[in-house]
């Protein structure tokens, strides 16, 4: 029994085939960049990743011969706006990163309604503006999932999974439902919106694949992760560095105490949904971090590839009193700061490009140690471990350095990028692959358990930090 897993990630399509034994057969990938026309802008053609998720979700079907469901994981809270009789976007899709609406935003603040500018909601009201100012069209509103369930269903399914709501910011805060009066006041059209459907159960048939598979699973990338690493109970959590960096853990039937953002900078959200019923989790944020390694590579130019930052890291035994703070779009958890900058401290003449690097893998570690400490902070829980995936999580000298910063073990995931078996465990719950969610719990067994081995100086790396701070006061004067 194999699942087909479509994993729609910022920068590409994934299609991959899962089989029984939680391993990933093959995959079939398609990069799809989104466009920046603006600094702060980032949109996205629809069509086009629609195209490339049905030509990467066909040729594995074809590869595979048969498949038993469908599961999609995919980047939250970037939105599409379709005609329904057509089928076809009516403007460009924004991006979870673009900030556009950030006007709006503030001007909403002066009557007393928050909203994050990475959230559905001021996205979905800027396009409708856009393109039906008197809401007179037959238009849909969907994220990322809605639109790809739509294409592969031919347009007979509108619906989102409770992870992906929870994320627009219109839903009401202690229960996935749509919330009419946010939606009033921003004239979003509640017909417009989805119906919000369990992660883990049938929705109906992806009729433009061959042999029409059931749709079985939906859910949100870094929640899939969360569930690809079997941290399904109470307590556990796991980190994905990719380009930013997630933490997130599991909570359990009872939703954070805090109304959206707490004052340690991290989120309530919803870990799945079952039953109509939420599992909560808690969610905390670093803006970048392998974007730092990226920044070495394309940049600055001293290493000639990411996977060649561990070699020239641990050629040296120290950054030598080099610390880098790793901001170069702001810092997240525990302090929101969207004008801090990255920073580089304790230059030296005798400072190499070795020393450089090291500290900039060490820096996104002790950001990831920062995540930590605000997670357990909003939860009273203490983390025994970390299960970390993500395109970082394959550097020893990063591993390591989180380890000693975290002063816990890492364990490694098996697969780098979690998502795929996340989606792959809840369509395959729902197909009768897999019995539960202990079943995903008992799965997970790490590629390997990294120990702390050194101490490091957590106070002086909250000194480095807070030079970091501030360097745009304007923008450090926002807050969500």
């Amino acid at each position: 029994m194999s699942i087909l897993v479509i994993d729609v990630g910022t920068s590409g399509v994934r299609a991959a085939v899962v089989d029984d034994d939680a391993t990933i057969r093959f995959d079939v990938r398609r990069e799809i960049l989104p466009d920046s026309p603006l600094p702060g802008l980032v949109e996205f053609d629809a069509t086009q990743m629609a195209t490339a998720v049905l030509d990467t979700a066909v040729e594995a079907v074809e590869r595979a011969g048969d498949v038993t469901a469908v599961g999609i994981a995919n980047q939250r809270a970037s939105t599409i706006v379709w005609d329904r009789a057509a089928g076809d976007p009516v403007a460009p899709a924004l991006g979870w990163q673009d900030l556009r609406t950030v006007g709006d935003i503030l001007m909403l603040q002066a009557e007393g309604l928050r909203f994050s500018p990475n959230a559905t909601a001021t996205k979905a009201a800027h396009l409708l503006d856009s393109v039906d100012p008197d809401r007179s069209r037959d238009l849909c509103v969907g994220t990322v999932d809605s639109w790809i369930v739509w294409k592969l269903s031919n347009g007979s399914l509108h619906v989102t999974d409770g992870t992906n709501a929870g994320v627009t910011e219109l839903t009401h805060l202690g229960e996935v439902v749509w919330n009419p009066d946010i939606c009033d006041r921003l004239r979003i059209p509640v017909t417009s919106l989805p119906t919000i459907v369990d992660s883990s159960g049938v929705v109906g048939e992806a009729t433009a694949l061959p042999g029409a598979p059931p749709i079985a699973g939906i859910v949100g990338d870094q929640q899939s992760s969360l569930i690809g690493q079997g941290a399904v109970l109470p307590g556990l959590a796991k980190i994905t560095f990719g380009t930013g960096g997630m933490l997130d853990v599991c909570v359990g039937p009872e939703r954070p105490a805090f109304e959206r953002r707490s004052d340690n900078g991290s989120f309530p959200m919803v870990a799945w949904l079952a039953d109509a019923t939420p599992t909560w989790g808690l969610e905390a944020v670093m803006l970048a971090a392998g974007t730092n390694v990226e920044w070495l590579r394309d940049d600055l130019g001293i290493i000639p590839d990411a996977a060649s930052s561990h070699d020239i890291a641990s050629s040296v035994d120290s950054a030598d009193g080099v610390v880098y703070v790793p901001a170069p779009l702001g810092l997240g958890a525990p302090t929101w700061d969207f004008g801090a900058r990255g920073t580089l401290l304790g230059l030296t003449r005798g400072t190499t490009a070795a020393h450089i690097v090291r500290a900039v893998l060490e820096g996104v570690a002790m950001r990831g140690a920062d995540l930590v400490d605000a997670a357990e902070a909003d939860t009273g829980l203490h983390f025994e471990s970390l299960r970390i995936d993500g395109g970082m999580s394959n550097n020893p000298t990063f591993v390591q350095a989180l380890a000693d910063a975290a002063a816990r073990p890492v364990e490694r995931a098996r697969e780098a990028e979690s998502t795929t078996l996340g989606a792959a465990y809840l369509a395959g719950m729902a197909s009768g692959t897999w019995a539960g969610f202990d079943d995903v719990a008992g799965n997970w067994e790490p590629a390997e358990t990294v120990e702390a081995a050194a101490s490091v100086d957590r106070d002086r790396w909250a000194e480095a930090v807070d030079r970091s701070k501030g360097w745009y006061e304007d923008l450090s004067a926002i807050t969500f």
